[in-house]
C-alpha cells in the first residue's frame, strides 16, 4: 500500500476524505443528525484547521484515506472513502502511525474510536478501555477510548 506523508497542501483533499468516509459508511450506524453533524465539522472554518496543521500522518493511495497523530501519542483522525473501504488503506495507516509512534519512543499510543474504526483497530492489536459520550453540534455521540501497547 502506498503511502505519503501529509503536506499543509492536502487539506482540502483531507476534508473530502473526511466527509467522504462519513456519508459513506455511517449510514445504519449512525442517525442522520448524526450523520450531518459529525459531517459538517469538514467544512465549518476552524474546526479542523490546527488538527491539519499541527498534526503528523499519512495519505494511502492517491487520495483513499489518511490518518494523523496529534499529539505524538494519540491517533486523531483515521478516514477512509467508502470507495475504498476493506482494501487494506485503514490498516496500512494504522501500522505506519504505530510505527511512527515507536520511532519517537513512545510506550503506547491512543484513540477516541467510532463506531466505524473499533473494530478495524481491534483487529490492529488495540485494547477497549471505556465507552465515553459526547456532543457535535448539540447532537449526542458516544466513542470507544482505545488502547494500544507499543512493544519495540
Amino acid at each position: 500500500m502506498a503511502l505519503r506523508p501529509i503536506r499543509s497542501a492536502d487539506a482540502p483533499l483531507l476534508r473530502e476524505i473526511f466527509a467522504d468516509a462519513i456519508e459513506s459508511q455511517a449510514p445504519g450506524l449512525y442517525t442522520p443528525d448524526q450523520i450531518r453533524a459529525w459531517t459538517s465539522l469538514a467544512w465549518l472554518p476552524g474546526v479542523l484547521d490546527r488538527l491539519f496543521r499541527d498534526g503528523d500522518g499519512w495519505i494511502s493511495g492517491e487520495g483513499a484515506a489518511f490518518a494523523m497523530r496529534q499529539p505524538q501519542d494519540r491517533l486523531a483522525l483515521l478516514y477512509c472513502r467508502g470507495r475504498a473501504s476493506r482494501q487494506g488503506h485503514g490498516t496500512a495507516l494504522v501500522k505506519r502511525i504505530e510505527c511512527d509512534a515507536r520511532a519517537d519512543g513512545l510506550a503506547h499510543i491512543h484513540a477516541e474510536a467510532s463506531l466505524l474504526s473499533r473494530p478495524l483497530l481491534e483487529r490492529c492489536g488495540w485494547r477497549f478501555l471505556r465507552h465515553e459520550t459526547f456532543t457535535v453540534a448539540g447532537v449526542p455521540f458516544e466513542h470507544h477510548r482505545m488502547e494500544r501497547q507499543l512493544h519495540s
